[in-house]
């Protein structure tokens, strides 16, 4: 049954498939909300995908893959370092929210890049391991997105590379910074955010999250999602599958509310996006 209704959402939406794969969109789709994935190694998933969560998924979830096409949504949703990609929190976040309104898609915007400080989520940082600019390589794929839909929300799961006393003390001004230059880009200055919570299980994570918790203080229209009781995968690192795939669906009860909460957003037609990308 599963499998007909992800067969039956793959041919309804096979016209807007087919235009990601090389047509460009004739205007943005209202119905289609996009979601963007930011971050580090955490959002970008490093969960072992066991059985059940190779199932996990829904007929009107979409990502979109690293040739810029929208296909259908499934674990890995990232493909910044393909060997160690796993479950990240994004599929059940966006599993959640289709299932809240029937009468929208989801599309699924992948950014985050594992191993990157927030300090590589800078317009023209260079991150040398992955051999990426993460914030410039965000932009670009981005407004590849917004073509064919709406940007409705930002999810970032990042710090375990500023966790470090000095780093977590300067955080939220940057986070601050970078929150408004996403905003700015999709010409949504309410854009609701949602931040998440590292592990609970490594000491210096906790400090981190205190100060992260000042968020929803510093920056309107923010949230934070906890990570109270969720387990590593050995590694005092990085979530295991199941706690990941939970995670997803906290930040979608943040989001859920966030949106409840946030004035409407401005029409595709009347959208300016202002940014500098590199080329």
């Amino acid at each position: 049954m599963e499998c007909l209704f992800l067969l039956l959402g793959l041919l309804a939406w096979l016209p807007t498939i087919a235009r990601a794969q090389g047509q460009p969109c004739p205007q943005p789709d209202p119905g289609f909300h996009l979601y963007l994935l930011m971050g580090q190694s955490n959002m970008a998933g490093r969960g072992p995908l066991t059985e059940a969560l190779q199932g996990v998924g829904h007929a009107r979830v979409f990502m979109l893959n690293a040739a810029g096409e929208w296909v259908p949504a499934r674990h890995p949703v990232h493909f910044d370092k393909p060997k160690v990609a796993g479950v990240g929190p994004g599929l059940s976040f966006a599993v959640a929210i289709a299932e809240a309104n029937s009468n929208i898609k989801i599309g699924l915007v992948p950014c985050a890049v594992g191993g990157t400080a927030i300090s590589r989520w800078q317009p023209g940082a260079y991150d040398d391991i992955t051999q990426t600019h993460p914030y410039d390589d965000a932009v670009l794929r981005i407004q590849n997105a917004m073509r064919c839909g709406v940007v409705k929300g930002l999810l970032w799961h990042q710090g375990e590379a500023d966790s470090n006393p000095t780093a977590a003390a300067a955080y939220l001004p940057k986070l601050s910074e970078l929150i408004g230059r996403v905003r700015l880009l999709t010409g949504q200055p309410a854009l609701p955010v949602v931040a998440g919570e590292l592990g609970r299980f490594k000491a210096n994570n906790i400090d981190f999250n205190a100060q992260l918790r000042h968020l929803p203080e510093v920056v309107p229209h923010t949230a934070v999602a906890t990570s109270e009781n969720l387990v590593d995968k050995g590694d005092q690192t990085h979530f295991d599958g199941g706690s990941a795939d939970e995670l997803g669906r906290r930040y979608a009860a943040k989001m859920q509310a966030l949106e409840s909460a946030a004035p409407a957003a401005p029409s595709a037609g009347k959208r300016k996006i202002k940014a500098k990308t590199r080329l």
